[in-house]
């Protein structure tokens, strides 16, 4: 087996995140490894270890909103496949997604091993099509692909990642210095159907804050008014709402005893940073094949909803009614529940 190895991954920054294991699969070999992704998943992938190179690309048949069409940036992403030497290139992608379009332009760029889970008859575009829809965790989706290729399976799967220069500022660190324990709240999400309304995570924070536990509050730039309204005026909450890049997240919640959180990338973060999650998990999408990767975690809401899988951005119904039920009594109750597993040593 020679030339470099590719494995794309285009879409957010938990997407991205999820597929570091299969990063280092294919990095055991010894061979370069060069990661494709989009805009919204850069910051993630310029934190995973194993990664040489990173093609920055966005792809219309993975951006959730229209966006113009053009042939200079499908050229784009063959003249750069073809100059870093790829020859074999592992295609991830989610369930409602098709690895297709970009099959054809790796075909294209000279690539001779392309594989990929596929739903659709993949002519001459894919190598090695591993059919269906396997009903598995995405990280576990991942290595399905670059095993398929002959990478070898790693003995450790966890998700990992390179925290770098991500030194917090004096202010910050003073927080964590002064609260000593701490819990970070992350109430945003990159779709509103994927985590509580504002009004639930200002429930939330005020009744963790109430149990005498330090919250600090997390999310973009874009998200600030967002942050400042769910950390209201309680005295044990600190609201860092557009202060931390995703490097500083992590390091912020390397620090942390616990996350709370929707379906959100930095969910996936906690993970790769050893810190245990509990998640307001709306059933957008089924939690066993997206929830907290190897860390201990709790999820919180009704999965065995009759709209379940629905994979809705916005929630159609009046009252999203799979997470409606969540408030601060029961993140509380969580937590009290995540203490005690993580007490024995054990992971639910």
């Amino acid at each position: 087996m020679t030339g470099a190895v590719l494995v794309a991954r285009s879409d957010h920054c938990g997407d991205v995140l999820l597929a570091g294991p299969a990063v280092r699969s294919a990095a055991a070999s010894g061979r370069p490894v060069h990661l494709l992704c989009g805009p919204r998943g850069r910051a993630a992938a310029d934190m995973l270890p194993s990664v040489a190179s990173v093609i920055e690309q966005r792809v219309p048949w993975i951006e959730p909103d229209p966006m113009p069409v053009r042939e200079r940036d499908a050229a784009a992403i063959v003249s750069q496949v073809r100059e870093l030497g790829i020859s074999h290139a592992a295609v991830l992608v989610s369930s409602h997604q098709s690895p297709l379009p970009l099959a054809l332009l790796l075909r294209w760029a000279g690539v001779t091993q392309i594989a990929a889970v596929s739903h659709d008859h993949a002519g001459s575009l894919l190598d090695i099509r591993l059919p269906g829809d396997p009903n598995v965790h995405e990280v576990r989706r991942g290595l399905l692909v670059t095993e398929a290729l002959g990478f070898p399976p790693i003995t450790d799967d966890r998700l990992a990642v390179d925290l770098g220069d991500g030194r917090l500022d004096e202010d910050v660190q003073a927080l964590i210095t002064r609260s000593r324990s701490f819990v970070v709240v992350h109430p945003g999400a990159s779709a509103a159907a994927r985590t509580l309304l504002p009004a639930q995570w200002r429930d939330v924070a005020a009744a963790v804050a109430a149990t005498d536990r330090w919250v600090m509050v997390t999310g973009g730039v874009e998200e600030m008014r967002l942050t400042a309204f769910v950390s209201g005026d309680h005295q044990r909450v600190s609201d860092l709402g557009g202060r931390l890049t995703l490097r500083q997240l992590g390091s912020l919640l390397a620090r942390a005893e616990t996350l709370i959180t929707g379906n959100t990338g930095p969910m996936h973060l906690a993970a790769a940073v050893g810190t245990p999650v509990v998640a307001a998990f709306p059933a957008t999408v089924p939690f066993g094949r997206w929830r907290p990767w190897r860390v201990p975690h709790i999820i919180l809401g009704d999965q065995s909803v009759p709209c379940a899988g629905c994979r809705s951005r916005t929630c159609p119904l009046e009252e999203q009614v799979c997470v409606s039920s969540i408030d601060g009594e029961a993140v509380v109750r969580a937590l009290d529940e995540l203490g005690s597993f993580r007490a024995v040593g054990s992971v639910p």
